[in-house]
């Protein structure tokens, strides 16, 4: 009598899963659509009931947002002064082509506008130049008289631009730790009004 088991009809019921002849096949060995489902939520990560937080996540910013003014203003006390008279809180960074206002608050695109509309407006007689980088990307705006006059290609503003703006604006150097820096925050106005005074003189 010929004996017509398979060599697999000896292996114990418990496998699971039955073992094809034909081993080309084995896509077809895959488990249904439901056993997927359930032992996908087995995995070790969990999967929130609520997504609404990967938007929040998504839109935190990879790096640290900084705004800053460029101006010509000789000195960055003279325009501490200036800016605490504007109302605008700011680090002052002399440079060579003149004072850098680093603002305090740059949450928003809309906050740095409002400052450089402020400055500008204060320092009148000359144009500022609103440097503003977040989400990785910069953008660079003329300001004159309290009006936005045109925007500006981030390129061609740093392409001359003294390596301290560079530090702040691209390296991430901290402004605390610039030499020279001059805060507005605290200045009162009659220390305002003097040290414009003393800029004044000097530039005499």
């Amino acid at each position: 009598m010929t004996d017509d088991r398979r060599p697999d009809d000896d292996l114990p019921d418990d496998l699971g899963f039955e073992i094809p002849d034909d081993l080309s096949g084995l896509d077809a060995a895959a488990p249904p659509p439901d056993e997927a489902r359930a032992s996908a939520g087995t995995a070790t990560s969990d999967v929130p009931d609520d997504l609404s937080g990967l938007d929040a996540a998504a839109a935190q910013p990879d790096e640290p947002v900084v705004a800053i003014v460029v101006t010509q203003v000789a000195g960055a006390k003279a325009l501490a002064a200036a800016c605490s008279l504007a109302g605008v809180a700011v680090d002052a960074v002399p440079s060579p082509v003149g004072a850098l206002a680093v603002l305090r608050d740059a949450g928003d695109a809309a906050r740095s506008a409002s400052a450089a509309e402020a400055l500008s407006r204060m320092l009148r007689t000359s144009p500022v130049v609103l440097l503003d980088r977040r989400s990785g990307r910069i953008s660079a705006s003329r300001w004159s008289a309290g009006e936005r006059e045109d925007d500006l290609a981030p390129g061609l503003v740093l392409s001359g631009a003294p390596e301290v703006l560079e530090e702040i604006l691209v390296g991430g150097t901290p402004v605390a730790d610039v030499p020279g820096v001059v805060t507005s925050v605290g200045m009162s106005r009659w220390a305002a009004m003097r040290a414009l005074s003393a800029g004044r003189r000097k530039g005499d």
